[in-house]
């Protein structure tokens, strides 16, 4: 059984909507990436989770970029695990969406099943969700298993049966997206109970629905996704804009409300989510 008491904190600073335009807080060029990412693994972070955008801030997969930041975070913040995004909401091409994978991060996203936003539709085809997790097990990379619904935690289970990957197994569960899991006490429970037990978990809130996820997942003692992608505001009222540090900060004042610890990065990673080729 795991430890509930030790809680993941996966740190999502930039993600692939907000601009300077909609937040002054959102970091966009690799070095305000890094600097924030450094920021928030001293104040206490276990995985950060990282998308690249081009010199006017549009998402990029260029590999070239998502090297020029794994490379400084991994001076600033050596045992975080690393963890690079293969959306393909804005280049659905295998090709541009697995670059990021041949960095050898220690974990990639993988959404499980394809999907609609509210103006815009994720594209994530079988065949698409396979060779992207070959191509991470064969790389040494942890894939983050991304579910928006009970199908894609239902596929994710196909692929651990059918061998596709044997661990270990971090599922991160998103709630608050118009076409998926709604923030409630019912659907929670529900998605949680789809996940067998030896496996980590993570919630993640949209929006205004980031803090009470927050708040569930760590009195329950699951992991928590927190960060500017997912939430620019600090209220929900949204009278203020959120920085990534007051977000992190306030995630670890539930973690102390709570009576819970703080999973660091490297306990987590030797578990088996460093990537196997760390120091190859």
């Amino acid at each position: 059984m795991l430890n509930k008491n030790k809680i993941i904190v996966n740190f999502c600073p930039t993600g692939m909507i907000p601009t300077k335009n909609i937040t002054a807080h959102v970091p966009i060029s690799p070095s305000e990436i890094i600097e924030q990412t450094h920021e928030a693994y001293e104040l206490g972070i276990t995985i950060a989770h990282l998308h690249a955008r081009d010199e006017n801030g549009i998402p990029d997969w260029n590999p070239g970029i998502y090297q020029k930041i794994f490379e400084g975070v991994r001076l600033h913040c050596p045992d975080l695990i690393i963890c690079g995004s293969t959306s393909g909401r804005n280049f659905p091409e295998f090709e541009k969406r697995s670059a990021v994978i041949d960095l050898k991060p220690d974990m990639c996203s993988l959404t499980l099943s394809s999907l609609n936003f509210v103006r815009q539709a994720s594209v994530n085809e079988p065949h698409t969700i396979v060779g992207l997790l070959e191509k991470m097990v064969e790389n040494g990379v942890v894939p983050e298993l991304e579910c928006f619904d009970l199908g894609m935690i239902n596929y994710g289970k196909y692929l651990i049966d059918k061998g596709y990957l044997d661990g270990p197994y971090y599922w991160n569960l998103l709630f608050g997206n118009i076409a998926g899991f709604q923030a409630t006490f019912n659907q929670i429970g529900t998605a949680l109970s789809e996940i067998p037990k030896n496996h980590f978990v993570a919630l993640a809130g949209l929006g205004a629905d980031q803090l009470p996820i927050n708040a569930c997942a760590i009195a329950m003692g699951y992991g928590a996704r927190v960060g500017i992608e997912d939430n620019i505001w600090w209220d929900s009222k949204r009278t203020k804009h959120a920085s990534n540090v007051e977000l992190i900060k306030r995630t670890h004042e539930l973690i102390e409300i709570n009576q819970k610890e703080f999973f660091k990065p490297k306990d987590l990673g030797e578990l088996g989510f460093y990537n196997r080729h760390r120091n190859g």
